[in-house]
């Protein structure tokens, strides 16, 4: 087998870099989120070390990261808890909804887009990045408060909400017809729900799958259902992520707990590399024009989220200070705002622009907010709620 030496270097060297700066910012009792986003950043089109041997190892292990994450989430919580949580936060998605696609959509409004950029950075403005607030309520210690299952709760239904939205989006972007829209609308959404039941009421038959006293066999097994089952959601046009959070939910007790110790470091290794690759697929020559209206709507929808946060808290009985938590954890967007761009940054590069700029603001000030919002830092103890 013939190895490309500069892989190797670029990879090693990269990894050593995110190292030095993910010390720094624990060092300061920060995420390291940020950090890794403008590493990617520096490297990506237009950076000052273009990484082009590693590039594509980054973008492969980015979706990777993603699912990882959403895997270990769902090991923290059962089915039944879980299922219980989304009835009661339904009014929180219709919350969501108005609060944070409006604001996208007036925007769009606003600068004399058509219809389908209007439809777009309404997308973009309302789904929050459920990898990096995933990794967020770990490195902030928040698995355990009081109101991560209101937030984890906005984040699926957000999901569900994608399941609709991105067949339809997809086919209207393509120039196709309203019933071809409506149609894998419609088959999206009822794969997602039948998989959500699947899991529900038949999930723990996963759990006797995978279940071995050998660490080895455990994580294969693990890995391999999960990203099966993460393959099968995308290709129907679901969240990957959605459906790796579904198999975290069927492992419990002993075998979720030794799951966890067994796929953390893989976790960490991608989200890094999930982190990075959101950098950079971004052109720094391409944030400044579109800066001024980018930080306009990030401050807005900011303070959107924070609301839809603080709502869906208070319905669990939350304090003040856990609302605001949860309100400030789901601001950052990301890789679902990111699909949005692809599919059309060759027909409507000005509203490809704007969102990028819009996306890297977000997840940006995501981290920071959340960090300032009361949590304690990385290594101490969960806050109070």
């Amino acid at each position: 087998m013939q190895v490309s030496g500069a892989l190797l270097f670029q990879l090693g060297a990269l990894l050593a870099a995110l190292a030095v700066l993910g010390a720094v910012s624990r060092r300061f009792a920060l995420s390291p989120i940020p950090v890794y986003l403008m590493a990617g950043l520096s490297l990506g089109k237009g950076g000052i070390w273009p990484v082009a041997a590693a590039g594509d190892f980054l973008m492969t292990g980015a979706p990777i990261g993603v699912v990882l994450l959403l895997l270990t989430l769902g090991l923290e919580f059962s089915a039944t808890e879980f299922a219980a949580s989304l009835r009661h936060h339904l009014p929180s998605a219709g919350v969501d909804v108005v609060l944070n696609a409006t604001p996208g959509a007036v925007a769009g409004w606003l600068l004399g887009f058509d219809g389908i950029a209007i439809l777009a950075l309404a997308g973009v403005t309302y789904i929050s990045s459920s990898g990096v607030i995933a990794r967020l309520l770990e490195d902030l210690r928040r698995l355990g408060n009081r109101e991560t299952p209101a937030v984890l709760s906005v984040l699926v239904l957000e999901d569900f909400a994608m399941a609709a939205y991105l067949p339809l989006f997809a086919v209207l972007a393509s120039g196709g017809t309203g019933l071809e829209a409506v149609a894998g609308m419609a088959v999206a959404i009822g794969a997602l729900f039948a998989a959500f039941f699947a899991s529900y009421y038949w999930g723990h038959h996963v759990g006797r799958l995978v279940a071995n006293a050998d660490s080895e066999q455990l994580l294969l097994r693990v890995l391999g259902v999960t990203l099966m089952v993460a393959a099968l959601a995308e290709s129907l046009h679901a969240s990957a992520a959605v459906g790796a959070f579904l198999v975290g939910l069927t492992l419990t007790g002993d075998t979720a707990k030794r799951a966890r110790k067994v796929l953390g470091p893989l976790r960490d290794l991608f989200a890094a590399t999930f982190f990075v690759a959101i950098g950079l697929q971004v052109d720094p020559h391409e944030l400044v024009p579109m800066l001024p209206v980018a930080l306009a709507l990030a401050v807005v929808t900011a303070a959107t989220k924070v609301a839809t946060g603080i709502f869906a808290a208070r319905r669990d009985g939350v304090a003040r200070r856990g609302q605001l938590r949860a309100g400030t954890a789901l601001v950052a967007r990301g890789e679902f705002s990111l699909i949005i761009i692809g599919l059309v940054g060759a027909t409507i590069p000005a509203v490809a622009a704007l969102a990028t700029t819009y996306v890297f603001v977000m997840a940006l000030l995501g981290p920071v907010l959340a960090r300032f919002s009361g949590g304690p830092p990385p290594g101490g103890a969960a806050a109070p709620a």
